[in-house]
């Protein structure tokens, strides 16, 4: 399963081979089963084969059954910030308004301002959500042609009440709305074209359960015909560029595409639709949240406004009740680490503040109350 040199060498205490056992609950990557490992060492075949033709074809429509779309599916050879900053210079003719819950809203303002795209940043206190009223306000100025929404940030542990904001989406039909789903797609139900969303980006390293490294956009006609209005789209993540080549070359990619990835996300989605069933694995992801939640209100605080919760991550306020002080997340780890587990750490202002447990992706209830049970037991908490 995994052929490298390396794998079955005797095991010595090596960053690398430490690595292979711990199990994660950070934010991403996440845990990664063997069997789509395994197709990770498929053999190569040319990208510009039928074969990869029939490969990227399959994986588009399965993409849209777990997305809920008929939009065309657009794959990228990178991180999801890739599509990000490319839907923001594609599809922007006049100005962008980016509405910011946390460190990855800000990151979508910084690439509209570095690409040279007019935009102009709404920000909610840390731990709110971007409401229906801020989209309205900003959308009844008439300065804007695209919006960016967080659906889940994982800074914060805050998923954006997508729903409500698509009402208000409705009443400006030429907006294009680009949605950030990067840590929230296919561990949480988003139904694209019910929404009204125009550009979804997701990645392959969160919910989906895979390695990182590819891109996934869902991107609707009305931003496809909005780019042919916008001059400098940039090269290799011009989104015009890759819905016309696909046209053109029969599901094939302008560059070289990670055909490994492919080949694991291809089985990955087969898994998902046709073993576990994507509604079981919402459920699932529920459950496993529902539970997350319970356990840090028994022992510490769930950080975010409670109407407003990830489905796939928890954000914890780092004081346990009925102490004095925070506890070391960093000496917490150590620890964790001892018994093959890690969660992550508070993010930017939230660092050392707050501690994240991810329930995302391959990851069952039996890891989650391993991993909670673990911390109990490491900081003396029953």
């Amino acid at each position: 399963m995994r052929g490298s040199w390396w794998y079955n060498a005797p095991r010595h205490k090596t960053q690398l081979t430490e690595s292979m056992a711990i199990k994660l609950f950070i934010p991403g990557p996440t845990v990664v089963s063997d069997a789509i490992l395994a197709e990770l060492s498929a053999p190569m075949i040319s990208h510009r084969s039928k074969a990869a033709s029939e490969l990227q074809k399959r994986i588009s429509d399965n993409l849209q059954k777990v997305l809920f779309t008929q939009n065309r599916i657009l794959l990228s050879t990178s991180s999801g910030s890739g599509l990000m900053e490319g839907a923001i210079r594609s599809c922007t003719a006049k100005r962008a308004a980016v509405f910011s819950i946390g460190a990855f809203g800000d990151k979508w303002f910084k690439m509209a301002k570095t690409n040279g795209v007019p935009a102009d940043k709404f920000s909610s206190t840390m731990g709110e959500p971007t409401t229906p009223e801020m989209v309205d306000a900003a959308l009844s100025t008439g300065k804007y042609d695209l919006i960016t929404v967080t659906h889940n940030e994982t800074s914060s542990g805050v998923q954006n009440p997508v729903e409500e904001i698509a009402e208000v989406m409705k009443k400006y039909p030429d907006v294009v709305w680009c949605v950030d789903a990067v840590s929230s797609a296919v561990g949480s139900k988003i139904e694209t074209d019910k929404l009204g969303i125009d550009v979804l980006i997701t990645s392959t390293q969160k919910a989906l359960a895979l390695p990182p490294g590819l891109a996934i956009a869902a991107v609707s006609r009305k931003a496809y015909d909005r780019t042919e209005k916008v001059e400098n789209r940039g090269l290799y993540f011009d989104l015009r560029n890759l819905w016309d080549f696909i046209d053109k070359k029969n599901y094939q990619y302008t560059s070289t595409p990670c055909l490994s990835l492919m080949f694991a996300l291809d089985a990955q989605l087969r898994h998902i639709i046709d073993e576990e069933g994507i509604e079981a694995r919402f459920a699932r992801h529920e459950k496993m949240a529902e539970f997350t939640r319970a356990w840090a209100d028994e022992y510490f605080r769930v950080y975010p406004n409670r109407k407003y919760l990830s489905k796939t991550l928890t954000v914890i306020d780092a004081h346990p009740k009925g102490k004095d002080e925070l506890i070391s997340v960093g000496e917490l780890n150590k620890a964790l680490a001892e018994r093959d587990m890690q969660i992550g750490n508070g993010y930017g202002d939230l660092k050392d503040k707050t501690f994240r447990i991810a329930h995302m992706g391959e990851l069952t209830m039996d890891d989650m109350k391993e991993v909670t049970s673990a911390i109990v037991d490491i900081l003396h908490l029953a």
